[in-house]
């Protein structure tokens, strides 16, 4: 397909981005990346050895094959965030960052106000800012305005696998901001990111409906499928609902 997903100037063939978390090895988070069709991978930059002092993750990935997006997930502040974030740029991993600040440990819902703060400073020290954060239009405006490159708006609490809660907020951000929409959090399963992707959307990240799969390797490649077919789908063009049927075939010419 030529339809590329573009994010501040880099093209993405495929719409689907993965986390790196709780798989049970790291030769199977490799096996579920390279059967997701995944080019962006996210990863915990507090949950990784950076130094390489023993075995990281990192050791794993083939990072001339995958675009890395560092996250700023555990973080609480806006300041912890930006010192994350900053950590990740210094230890050679990318200033093309996932920023998460989170405000409560129970939902794991986004702090709107922190993150509009850290956003703020790291955008003007040329970090290209992905932020997760709540399905609000007006919030999402707000980030594009003080320039993130993507917005990433849950689709249900983290984690939840609930999925698309509130189709209608993410139809009405798409209709508000004119940077890519990146569905984040709370897909379940395939038919959830299809989904998101009918909706409009230009991508979905995930892990833990891939990782918390009994399957991550099989789940991984029907979650390329999906997001896949739900592109597709939309750029097709749905036909529009009734309450009544329509014949198949034409009635006009039949035989009476």
């Amino acid at each position: 397909m030529s339809d590329k997903l573009v994010i501040a100037g880099r093209e993405f063939s495929s719409r689907l981005m993965v986390g790196t978390g709780k798989y049970a090895s790291n030769e199977e988070t490799v096996k579920a990346i390279e059967a997701s069709g995944a080019q962006i991978i996210t990863v915990a930059v507090r949950r990784v050895n950076l130094d390489r002092s023993k075995e990281s993750l990192l050791d794993y990935i083939d990072l001339k094959k995958y675009t890395l997006l560092p996250n700023t997930a555990g973080c609480y502040t806006a300041e912890d965030a930006i010192r994350t974030c900053r950590l990740a740029r210094e230890a050679g991993m990318s200033d093309f960052v996932k920023l998460e600040v989170l405000g409560n440990e129970q939902t794991l819902f986004p702090d709107n106000e922190e993150l509009l703060k850290a956003a703020k400073v790291l955008i003007a020290e040329g970090f290209t800012v992905l932020p997760y954060t709540s399905d609000d239009p007006i919030m999402c405006k707000k980030l594009e305005d003080l320039g993130c490159a993507a917005v990433m708006p849950l689709g249900a609490p983290i984690g939840s696998g609930l999925g698309i809660r509130n189709p209608y907020n993410i139809r009405i951000i798409l209709d508000t901001v004119k940077v890519p929409v990146i569905v984040d959090a709370g897909v379940g399963t395939a038919s959830d990111a299809a989904i998101a992707m009918e909706l409009g959307c230009h991508g979905v990240l995930m892990n833990t409906a891939i990782a918390g799969a009994k399957d991550p390797v099989a789940m991984a490649e029907a979650m390329n499928l999906a997001v896949r077919a739900g592109r597709l789908a939309y750029l097709s063009g749905r036909i529009p609902r009734k309450l009544y049927a329509t014949a198949s075939s034409p009635i006009d010419g039949l035989i009476g």
